[in-house]
């Protein structure tokens, strides 16, 4: 992080950043400091309880919940953090990607704190607030850098080469993305949602030698640092149909998920780390950052370490409370851009669903 001309006026101030673009309503104060935004607190209100009937996230619902959680989440943030409204310099908030009505919510909510205590708003990534994540964590990150962003919607591998500024997506899901395909496997074993948590608890107690399923995009014609998981949901579930035609009852198919649910997540991991590190060693690059709810993964976690350092590659992962969405990771990179001498974003900042990745900071 490099503080500009521009950005010298904020250091040392505090800065508040809101996450509202699906079901997590979170909040974060930082501190902005030469060497990067130290976190003072930050609180989360989530409605995925509300969502787990439906087996995914419903977007009115999520709204409306954004609207009941907001005020209060700011005020835990606050009380969390220890300051005052009166000690914030400027706000940062999630402009995109994400649902549109979930956004519109959190952008609302920023501008009239903003007006209020007459600060600059900062309109913002949120791919990019789960790279900055690990920066409250693990300090500045050497750049240029490879992350892999693995979450719900998400899944892509990004050369960062100024966390405020240049940002390339080099690779990306082709259908599901890692999180999607937990939850839709997790559907069809009767788990419940969200599927990541309760998977990766099944898969430690499981063997996922018991049935091998395919890796997708992993032959030599195949994109390099592409994914596809969708071939992979489809493989679990014709597993299962397979079992119940040749007469397995439901104790033997419950017997059997700890089994299919190691598997399932050994397949998952093994494209995600491999593709990864073969990234890293083909752009040069010397540091992975993972990050995304998925991050949060234990197997995941695991297995990007010993591979990593097989490679001679740096990884840095944010502790679990950092990878799932949060206020936090929305002022910290917030933080950085302001540190870049961003000009604040206009009275006409909105929602954007599909802000691409290499947007940074929403004018």
């Amino acid at each position: 992080m490099r503080i500009t001309a521009a950005g010298e006026q904020y250091v040392g101030t505090v800065l508040m950043g809101i996450e509202s673009s699906c079901d997590e309503t979170g909040v974060g104060l930082v501190r902005i400091t030469d060497r990067g935004p130290e976190l003072l607190g930050q609180a989360v209100a989530s409605s995925s309880d509300e969502h787990a009937r439906f087996g995914g996230v419903v977007p009115e619902i999520a709204s409306r919940a954004h609207l009941e959680a907001m005020t209060p989440t700011v005020h835990a943030a606050f009380a969390n953090a220890g300051v005052a409204p009166g000690d914030v310099a400027a706000v940062a908030v999630t402009s995109g990607p994400g649902l549109a009505g979930a956004l519109l919510v959190g952008v609302a909510a920023a501008k009239a704190y903003a007006t209020a205590w007459g600060v600059p708003l900062f309109g913002v990534n949120h791919l990019a607030g789960h790279v900055a994540a690990d920066t409250l964590e693990h300090g500045p990150l050497t750049e240029p850098a490879l992350a892999l962003l693995v979450s719900g919607g998400h899944t892509q591998l990004l050369r960062i080469d100024d966390l405020a500024t240049d940002i390339t997506e080099i690779g990306s899901t082709v259908d599901d993305a890692a999180g999607e395909a937990y939850d839709k496997v997790a559907r069809l074993l009767g788990l419940g949602y969200p599927g990541g948590p309760v998977i990766d608890r099944l898969a430690a107690q499981g063997d996922a030698s018991t049935v091998r399923f395919p890796r997708g995009l992993t032959g030599p014609k195949d994109a390099r640092y592409d994914f596809s998981f969708s071939g992979l949901k489809t493989a679990v579930a014709r597993y299962v149909e397979t079992m119940e035609r040749n007469g397995a009852g439901p104790d033997e198919l419950q017997a059997a998920v700890p089994d299919v649910c190691a598997a399932f997540q050994e397949a998952v991991i093994d494209v995600l780390t491999a593709k990864t590190v073969r990234a890293a060693q083909d752009l040069g690059v010397g540091t992975v950052v993972i990050a995304g709810g998925v991050a949060a993964n234990r197997g995941l976690r695991e297995l990007a370490e010993r591979r990593c350092t097989a490679a001679g590659l740096q990884l840095r992962v944010p502790r679990p409370g950092l990878c799932t969405d949060n206020g936090a990771m929305i002022a910290a990179i917030g933080a950085h851009v302001v540190a870049a001498g961003a000009t604040p974003s206009g009275p006409h900042l909105t929602g954007d669903p599909g802000l691409p990745v290499n947007v940074v900071h929403a004018a």
